[in-house]
């Protein structure tokens, strides 16, 4: 090293200050221990420095430029080594941000959710950002200095995984508890009652730490595109199973939909009409079976038909246009069973 190199790291020593690097940081530990006497230190306007010895905050200063000496900062008594003459004294110093810290990212798995809708268990994903803000530095720093967390790579890794964590476990009990379909989640309709929530809930986790969740952004419950994909047949398929009057009564205008697209295939351009005409043919079909299976009498040899479908048209109407406008039921399947319904008003 030479001679301007000591030069230069002595000038270091008695200036202390947040390394340029380190700017948007919400953490930074001054890499030294041992500070001289009258050393000047300069705090930002948006942060502190807390000193802290053996675990405990010993004092703090706020923003502006301070020469360390014990005539203008009593606390700094605290902290002189006695084998030095008084010339120097030893502690950790942090500088911690005081302002709002926005887009901190943050994502996982939440794992398999059970979908109320069709009963499957579907992998799920979370992911998203907040902003953060410190509210008591001195609470922070001991938190972090008895967790051996003291670099802000190390403190922020903690924390997301804080966020996760509860986001994982409010996401899974609202989706349980309140049975929203799953593809109601992922399209996001309820995002505003998800992030009040779990804002709730991170709430006692990040007191503790003189820390606040201020808001979160670009939140998102995602799953793969192929249980997507299998998510929309089966809520489809329920859907027309409910409007069909059960079960049975559905498998029945499938197969007569079946029968229209096989007629569709050979009659060249007419294909979309007829799967509409068979799509309604299948369903009034249907109906017409339940009705006759209800009006009939038992059978020795059978039990009784079960309960014919009481809504009326005009109900089952307004479920189907809930229907398409939810993307259950395409453009051409809402005209022929609107079609259909309209004959029996």
């Amino acid at each position: 090293m030479g001679i301007f190199d000591s030069i230069k790291g002595e000038a270091k020593r008695n200036f202390i200050a947040r390394a340029d690097e380190a700017k948007g940081e919400i953490v930074y530990k001054y890499p030294e221990k041992n500070v001289r006497m009258m050393t000047q230190l300069t705090v930002d306007a948006d942060e502190v420095a807390l000193f802290v010895k053996d675990g405990k905050v010993e004092g703090k200063l706020g923003p502006g430029r301070h020469s360390l000496d014990t005539s203008n900062i009593p606390f700094l008594g605290k902290l002189i080594e006695g084998f030095t003459g008084g010339n120097m004294f030893m502690a950790e110093i942090f500088f911690v941000s005081t302002r709002e810290h926005t887009g901190v990212k943050f994502g996982g798995p939440i794992g398999d959710v059970r979908d109320p809708e069709t009963g499957l268990g579907i992998g799920t994903m979370v992911y998203g950002d907040f902003s953060i803000r410190v509210t008591e530095p001195e609470k922070l720093v001991v938190g972090l200095v008895g967790m051996g967390r003291a670099s802000n790579e190390e403190f922020l890794g903690w924390f997301k995984g804080q966020v996760l964590k509860v986001t994982r476990d409010r996401t899974a009990e609202m989706l349980v508890k309140k049975k929203w379909p799953l593809l109601d989640v992922t399209s996001g309709a309820y995002l505003e009652e998800m992030e009040v929530e779990i804002l709730a809930g991170l709430k006692p986790h990040v007191d503790s730490y003189g820390l606040t969740i201020v808001r979160m952004g670009n939140f998102h419950v995602s799953i793969k595109p192929e249980d997507e994909a299998t998510l929309k047949k089966l809520s489809k398929d329920v859907a027309y199973s409910r409007l069909a009057g059960g079960f049975q009564q559905y498998a029945q205008g499938q197969a007569m939909l079946g029968a229209s697209e096989g007629m569709a295939k050979g009659g060249g351009g007419s294909d979309g009409a007829l799967q509409g005409m068979g799509m309604g043919m299948g369903f009034g079909m249907a109906q017409q079976f339940a009705n006759q299976q209800q009006q009939r009498p038992p059978q020795p040899a059978e039990t009784a038909a079960p309960a014919g479908d009481t809504r009326s048209p005009a109900q089952r109407l307004k479920e189907i246009k809930e229907l398409k406008d939810a993307g259950v039921l395409s453009d051409e399947e809402y005209t022929a069973k609107r079609a259909e319904l309209m004959k029996l008003l």
